[in-house]
C-alpha cells in the first residue's frame, strides 16, 4: 500500500476523510500496538470460524494462517511497526494482511467489528498479564516465608499507633504480609474467572447474521465461554476496572511493605540495612544511604489508585452500547 491516505476500516457514507487534528486525536495505535500479538491470534481463530461457516475456502484459510504467522514473527522481531497511517492496532494488522493477500486479507473483516475485536484483545492481554503478576506475587510471598521462618524465635516490639505495644515474634510480623498477598492472589483468580468470557462474535453491538460460532472461537482463544449478551460484551469495562482495583489493592499492600522497610532501615529503628544494590546516596551528604526502592514502591501505589478512579469516572455516564470514550480504558492499564 503506497497511498499516503490514512488506513481506515470505516467509510460508507463519508465523501472525505477526517481533519488532520481529528485523525490525530482519534488514533490509538501509538499505545494499543502492544495488543498486536493478541489481535493476530484472535484473527487466526476468527478465520477458522469463517471457514467452518463456509465463508472461507480451505485453501484460503491456509493462506491466511501462513500470512498471520509471518506477521506475528515480524511483530515479535520488531521488523513490523505501526505505520503513521494506521488508526489502531486492528487497522495495522488488517493492512499487513491485505498487503500480503490482497482482497483475501479483507475477507477477515466479515462478521466482526473493532468493538468486539478490541474487547477480546484486551481481555486476552489482561489475562496473560494477570498470570505474570501472580508469579511475581508468589515470588515475593516465598521471600517473606523464608525470612519469617528464620525469625520465628526473634522477638521485636509490636506496634499500635506506631507506639510500642506488645512483644511479638518478628517472624509473625513478617508473615502478615504473606496473608495479605495471598488475598491479592485470590482476587486475581476471582477476577480471571469473570474475565474468562469472550466478547468475539458480538460485532458492533448486535452480533452477526453469518452463522458464526462464538463459543467455538471463545474456546480456541482460551476463554471458558462466550459472553451471553452482545451489547454487554462490547459496552462494559467492569472487568478492566476490577483489574485496576486488584492492582491498586496490591499496590496498597506493597506500599505498606515499603513504608515498613523505610522505618526498619532508618537510624531511629536500626532493625535492618538495605543492600547497596537497592539503595542510593546523596549528591551532597556522603554519609547517606537512602531507601529509594521502598519509597518508590510506596509512591507508585498512588498512581495505581489514580488509574482506577480515572477509569471509573470515564465509565460512569456511558449510555447504551459502545462509545468511543472506551478507547480511554487502555492507557491506565498499560
Amino acid at each position: 500500500m503506497t497511498s499516503d491516505q490514512p488506513t481506515r476500516l470505516w467509510g460508507g457514507r463519508f465523501n472525505g476523510g477526517p481533519a488532520y487534528a481529528m485523525a490525530a486525536l482519534s488514533a490509538s495505535v501509538h499505545f494499543d500496538w502492544r495488543l498486536a500479538p493478541y489481535d493476530i491470534e484472535q484473527t487466526r481463530a476468527h478465520a477458522k470460524v469463517l471457514e467452518a461457516a463456509g465463508l472461507l475456502a480451505a485453501n484460503e484459510l491456509t493462506l491466511v494462517d501462513s500470512a498471520l504467522t509471518e506477521i506475528a514473527e515480524a511483530v515479535a522481531s520488531g521488523e513490523m511497526v505501526p505505520d503513521a497511517r494506521d488508526e489502531d492496532v486492528h487497522t495495522a494488522i488488517e493492512r499487513a494482511l491485505i498487503e500480503r493477500l490482497g482482497d483475501l486479507g479483507g475477507k477477515l473483516r466479515a462478521g466482526r467489528s473493532r468493538n468486539d475485536q478490541v474487547a477480546t484483545d484486551f481481555r486476552m492481554y489482561l489475562r496473560d498479564h494477570a498470570r505474570f503478576i501472580a508469579i511475581a506475587v508468589i515470588d515475593l510471598m516465598d521471600a517473606f516465608v523464608v525470612q519469617a521462618t528464620q525469625h520465628v524465635e526473634t522477638f521485636s516490639p509490636g506496634f499500635t499507633h506506631l507506639q510500642h505495644a506488645q512483644p511479638v515474634s518478628f517472624g509473625h510480623e513478617l508473615a502478615k504480609h504473606v496473608h495479605a498477598l495471598a488475598r491479592d492472589l485470590e482476587r486475581l483468580s476471582d477476577w480471571d474467572a469473570r474475565a474468562a468470557r469472550s466478547p468475539l462474535g458480538a460485532g458492533a453491538l448486535a452480533g452477526s447474521s453469518l452463522g458464526l460460532d462464538p463459543e467455538a472461537v471463545a474456546i480456541a482463544l482460551g476463554f471458558d465461554s462466550a459472553l451471553g449478551n452482545s451489547i454487554d460484551a462490547v459496552s462494559d469495562r467492569d472487568w478492566v476496572a476490577e483489574f485496576l482495583f486488584v492492582g491498586a489493592m496490591l499496590g496498597v499492600h506493597l506500599s505498606r511493605i515499603g513504608e515498613e522497610v523505610v522505618l526498619m532501615t532508618s537510624r531511629e529503628f536500626g532493625w535492618a540495612s538495605l543492600d547497596d544494590a537497592w539503595s542510593t546516596g546523596s549528591s551532597i551528604m556522603p554519609q547517606k544511604k537512602n531507601p529509594d526502592v521502598a519509597e518508590l514502591a510506596r509512591g507508585k501505589s498512588g498512581r495505581l489508585i489514580g488509574n482506577l478512579t480515572g477509569l471509573l469516572a470515564t465509565l460512569k455516564g456511558l449510555p447504551f452500547a459502545y462509545n468511543r470514550d472506551l478507547q480511554e480504558d487502555k492507557e491506565p492499564v498499560f
